[in-house]
């Protein structure tokens, strides 16, 4: 996998983007086509290709990312009517992107997804 992608481009400042967080581990930021009135983006600032490339030294990061969803979700105000953390993993997981990503989506009744 290439270690240039779109959100290298979007940590990196490079392309202009929406960016509502961003620390040393972590950036988070708005989906250019969202599908919730929030749809947010979450993205460990280390490449990590898809979620099969976990290592087990990720696994603080990979909690950051969710403590980060959660905060924004109360930025946004959507902690308290609820919200959907969704993480694809490869082409039949519809991942397109291939620098994991936590997608917060919420905002409207989003159904049930199975």
């Amino acid at each position: 996998m290439p270690e240039e992608t779109v959100f290298r481009k979007i940590i990196n400042k490079e392309i202009p983007s929406d960016i509502l967080y961003q620390d040393d581990y972590v950036t988070a930021f708005r989906d250019i086509a969202p599908q919730a009135p929030t749809h947010i983006l979450i993205i460990p600032n280390k490449l990590i290709a898809t979620v099969n490339d976990i290592e087990i030294e990720d696994e603080q990061l990979i909690g950051k990312m969710y403590t980060v969803a959660k905060n924004i979700a109360k930025q946004q105000g959507i902690a308290k009517s609820g919200y959907r953390l969704i993480m694809n993993c490869n082409q039949d997981g519809g991942q397109e992107v291939y620098h994991i990503h936590l997608h917060l989506l919420g905002g409207k009744q989003l159904g049930n997804l199975l």
